[in-house]
């Protein structure tokens, strides 16, 4: 019989030897080489006890020391796709989410282990229905995600006959409630959780060798959160369905977001400007020009509102012929501090702002950083620490390496005497450090040809983020910006006047991060402006050598009109930065946000500003009206904080849900049945149908507000419309073509419906005759059809063919009707980016012809379109 032997030896543990005895006989060697065979056994038994003996004795370490794995050739030989076996030493299986993760953490662990990824969770609610038996407390019905079985499946694979389960899912609750579920279904004896803050060797080999058992609070907390969304969106939704649109939804956190948005809408539809004036000394120094400007502050002692033309044009002329004296002079030194390094928020926040990316994009782009990228020889390696953090806590090694590459890079005075310590928000979990990079080795500088190198779209970006990130956790350990601040008061007659520059005396950290403001600083600055503070003028430029009592030359009064502005429409770093502040969300949560109240149409950005849609204004309406409780901003964040409660231990989870839960049942009953019904809402008008005279009324469709005949069904005339600036309703007339009908004869018009424009019959509703528009290019791939202009279920644009199901080409940039010269492709394809502008590029991707486009329409129409990967035309459809 053949006999298998293990010795398991971990850091701590007593040595353990198993046998296991195979079922299947051996083979009976020939007499003559009876006695050889012995002896190699012998030598071959000798060799294993002494590897044992070695494998336990390094596995016998100091507690906290991972333990050495040694592997036959065999083992170091398997494949990730081979399951674990138990040979040689012992063996461990890790459990992570994302498959490039997994390769790096592969390499850094080595032989012994085996890497698998989850790729995100394996157990969810069901989408079909609610998924909480609200019978039984609450209880969560779970199922395996659909798609999800085989990787389930070769996760249970792998952990057969391993000693060790190490549950390496993101260092977060959602990444918790992974590890949990994935430990219901693997029902391993030992199982552990480590979580990685970077994905470096130290890191990794520190937490393997230092697991903690999974935490039940952060997996209640964690499951409450989707129980809560659960009970709010799959009830309240299905009323939404019925009184507005069918597939609408609303959230917890989302539909507070919508309400930012339509409630900052409504204030500046409110807003009535106000007149003000302001009025400005263009004055010239002792020495003589170049002349310098002076701002009236104070009229007979007492801060002056000018806020009418007679007011301000009376001062000029009293104050016309005064003399202007130098009454004080205040000359001092202004540090301007470093900004904290980076959180969750605050990194969206700056990429919206500096780099111009979507929180969407910017998380996505810090998760390929914090995953790892491929440095050349150097293999797959992690960039960031975890990019999901509301702490501003680094690490004492991450400051000391840094504290000695400021010092080696820039020098001495660029070097605080201490440490530089960031005090973290109220109310922050503080579970992880914030984002910085995970190595000083890794100057932008020095991986930037690495991200050249990548055939990768998204690489330069990446590079953009990386260097960001960089900049922003060098600069937090530097030196304070030294100004040297002048603001002189200058009198004229009852006037005074301010008069203020600075000038960079030290720029301390502005050398590394740039000396524009943070949002912060920004914020900061206004709210003292508005608060009177003069010294919040950030002036610029040096004033001429003032002294008390010096005379000045008038040059000039300059007066000009102003009319104050409206409260601004929020941008994604400025709605961000809100929903922070107010507490709404969690800043894992944000970008999800943000892209759902645009797939939804409740929001969409124009000109990089949200504006809610008609349909976010009907539904925010609706839902604070019968929902005044749960869409209330402070009651969004009180439930943030039960969530910080139940995951700290300090609230049960299924108490949370039910004091939440019993009022909001009542709610949902009463707007069952008093819920305005605008689906059947018919809004009368003055506009007489021209086709059989009777009254139009306004009603509400899948493409927003529209007119249609009061004599429906008789009549099923209908119209686009508008309002003018005074409210009334304007007809849009529909785009007529040359085009005939093939069926009637009468001319196609345009029309517009749920995935773009289309061509339809004038004659309609007798001849329904329909199709889509050209755009002017053959079909590359079928030959017969054309390919026309249409929109995803999402809203974005893509090109298909018209033949579409039987043809299902699709591309998101738009083609031209025009053959490569260099490899006879039939089309060329209409790019843009944002380095290199619009461009024309061949699709064959073997093929490198390209040139820049500089016709200004080319430019507009490309950029309308920019470069995503090839949509899948059977769900664009």
């Amino acid at each position: 019989m053949a006999t298998r032997t293990k010795k398991t030896a971990t850091a701590g543990e007593q040595e353990v030897e198993e046998t296991a005895t195979s079922g299947k006989a051996a083979k009976k060697p020939a007499a003559r080489k009876k006695t050889t065979a012995k002896k190699t056994t012998a030598k071959k038994a000798s060799a294993k006890k002494a590897a044992a003996k070695k494998t336990a004795a390094r596995g016998k370490g100091k507690k906290g020391e991972l333990a050495t794995v040694e592997a036959s050739a065999e083992e170091e030989g398997e494949g990730e796709d081979t399951p674990a076996r138990r040979g040689k030493g012992p063996h461990y299986l890790v459990v992570v989410e994302s498959p490039a993760k997994a390769k790096t953490i592969k390499k850094y662990l080595g032989s012994g282990y085996t890497v698998k990824a989850s790729v995100g969770h394996i157990l969810d609610l069901p989408k079909s229905k609610m998924g909480v038996d609200l019978e039984k407390e609450f209880e969560p019905q779970y199922e395996v995600i659909k798609g999800k079985e085989k990787v389930l499946g070769e996760l249970k694979k792998a952990a057969q006959g391993v000693d060790k389960v190490f549950l390496a899912t993101d260092p977060d609750r959602e990444g918790e409630a992974i590890a949990w579920h994935i430990n219901q279904q693997l029902r391993h004896p030992d199982s552990y959780r480590v979580m990685f803050n970077e994905i470096t060797k130290p890191a990794i080999q520190e937490a393997i060798a230092n697991p903690r058992q999974l935490s039940q609070d952060n997996y209640d907390s964690q499951q409450t959160r989707r129980i809560l969304d659960r009970l709010v969106g799959y009830q309240i939704s299905p009323i939404l369905w019925k009184k507005v649109r069918r597939g609408l939804s609303a959230g917890r956190v989302q539909s507070v977001a919508v309400r930012l948005i339509c409630e900052r809408e409504s204030e500046i539809k409110a807003f009535v400007p106000q007149e003000y004036w302001t009025l400005d000394a263009l004055l010239e120094g002792p020495s003589g020009p170049p002349p310098f400007k002076a701002k009236l502050s104070r009229v007979d002692g007492k801060k002056v509102e000018l806020k009418d033309a007679t007011t301000t044009r009376g001062l000029v002329e009293e104050i016309k012929g005064a003399s202007f004296t130098v009454s004080k002079v205040d000359k001092r030194e202004r540090r301007r501090n470093a900004p904290a390094p980076f959180i969750t928020s605050k990194l969206q926040q700056e990429a919206a702002n500096r780099l111009h990316f979507t929180a969407k994009k910017t998380m996505a782009l810090a998760q390929r950083l914090y995953e790892g990228v491929l440095l050349g020889e150097e293999g797959q390696t992690a960039l960031i620490t975890y990019m999901r953090t509301d702490s501003t806590r680094l690490s004492d090694q991450a400051v000391a390496g840094v504290r000695d590459f400021i010092q080696q890079t820039y020098g001495q005075d660029y070097l605080p005497e201490a440490p530089v310590v960031y005090r973290t928000k109220k109310g922050a979990q503080d579970a992880h450090e914030a984002i910085r990079p995970t190595s000083l080795d890794y100057p932008p500088a020095k991986v930037k040809a690495a991200f050249d190198a990548m055939n990768d779209d998204m690489a330069a970006d990446m590079f953009r983020l990386y260097e960001l990130i960089w900049n922003r956790f060098v600069a937090c350990q530097t030196r304070p910006a030294v100004y040297d601040q002048t603001s002189a008061d200058i009198t004229a007659g009852r006037a005074t006047f301010r008069a203020s520059g600075s000038t960079l005396k030290f720029p301390g950290y502005l050398a590394i991060y740039g000396a524009s403001l943070t949002p912060e600083e920004e914020a900061a600055q206004e709210k003292a402006r508005a608060a009177g503070d003069e010294t919040a003028e950030d002036a610029t430029g040096d004033l001429p050598v003032l002294n008390d009592g010096d005379a000045l030359g008038l040059q000039k009064l300059v007066d000009e009109q102003h009319f104050t502005q409206p409260p601004p429409r929020f941008s994604e770093a400025t709605l961000v930065k809100e929903l922070e502040e107010r507490g709404i969300g969690r800043p894992s949560t944000y970008a999800a946000i943000l892209s759902t109240i645009q797939d939804k149409k409740y929001a969409e950005k124009i000109e990089g500003r949200f504006r809610p849609t008609d349909l976010g204004l009907i539904c925010n309406d609706l839902l604070v009206k019968h929902f005044p409780q749960e869409l209330d901003v402070t009651f969004t964040a009180s439930m943030e904080e039960k969530l910080d409660q139940i995951s700290e231990g300090e609230a049960n989870w299924k108490a949370v849900l039910k004091d939440f839960y019993e009022p909001f049942k009542e709610t949902l009953e009463k707007a069952e049945t008093e819920m305005r019904d605008v689906k059947r809402e018919e809004v009368k008008t003055d506009v007489a149908c021209e086709k059989c005279g009777h009254i139009m009324v306004i009603k509400w469709g899948k493409m927003g507000h529209f007119l249609a005949c009061s004599n429906y069904p008789d009549c099923k005339n209908t119209k686009d419309f508008k309002r003018d600036v005074e409210g009334k309703i304007v007809i849009v007339e529909e785009e007529t073509t040359d085009e005939l009908c093939a069926n009637c004869g009468k001319n196609m018009v345009v029309k517009r419906g749920r995935f773009g424009k289309f061509l339809a019959c004038s004659g309609y509703p007798e001849c329904k005759t329909s199709k889509p528009i050209s755009i002017g290019v053959s079909c590359p791939d079928c030959k017969q059809g054309y390919l026309t202009e249409r929109r995803s279920r999402f809203g974005k644009i893509f090109f298909g063919c018209n033949r579409y199901p039987d043809c299902k080409f699709a591309a998101w940039d738009r083609p031209l009707a025009e053959a490569c010269p260099q490899c006879q492709s039939p089309y060329l394809l209409q790019k843009f980016s944002k380095r290199d502008g619009p461009f024309v590029a061949c699709p064959n991707k073997e093929c490198d012809y390209r040139r820049q486009v500089q016709d200004p329409e080319a430019v507009a129409a490309a950029a309308a379109a920019s470069p995503s990967p090839s949509p899948d035309a059977s769900t664009a459809a």
